[in-house]
């Protein structure tokens, strides 16, 4: 069973991906919310701007996993860097490159997840989570490529 705190945290960590999705389907919602907080919290620019972020926090997740089995510091460490160095490598070159790259690299991510959690240097309840929330950033970054 997933913590209550990680679920409900995880799942509020879905909201700016939902918000800037929403903003693409609503014009009316993007234009009130640039003139209320500015343009980077609409349309693809805040599903860039918060998956970046997010990517790069998982590498950070990762490493602290590693930290946990010996067995694995080399590639446990080299693969929790990946999604921060996919991100900074691959995010770019126009809004629907970078949500590709951003949506590659989440998908990528689940993989390695994955792997840790084989190796025994996640909590139980990890994949659980990690699905859930792969699966509804996914949406959302796929929306901005599709909608965008």
């Amino acid at each position: 069973m997933i913590p209550r705190a990680a679920l409900i945290l995880g799942l509020a960590g879905l909201i700016p991906f939902g918000f800037g999705l929403a903003t693409i389907l609503s014009p009316a919602l993007a234009e009130a919310t640039i003139r209320a907080i500015g343009p980077r919290f609409a349309g693809q620019y805040v599903l860039i701007a918060y998956g970046t972020v997010i990517l790069c926090f998982m590498s950070g997740v990762l490493w602290g996993f590693t930290a946990k089995g010996a067995e694995h510091n080399w590639t446990g460490y080299a693969l929790s860097v990946a999604p921060a160095l996919w991100a900074f490598f691959f995010v770019g070159g126009g809004a629907t490159q970078a949500l590709a790259a951003l949506l590659t690299g989440f998908v990528v991510l689940l993989v390695i997840d994955q792997q840790f959690s084989l190796w025994g240097l996640t909590p139980p309840w990890w994949m659980k989570l990690r699905l859930l929330l792969t699966a509804g950033v996914a949406l959302c970054l796929a929306g901005g490529i599709w909608l965008g």
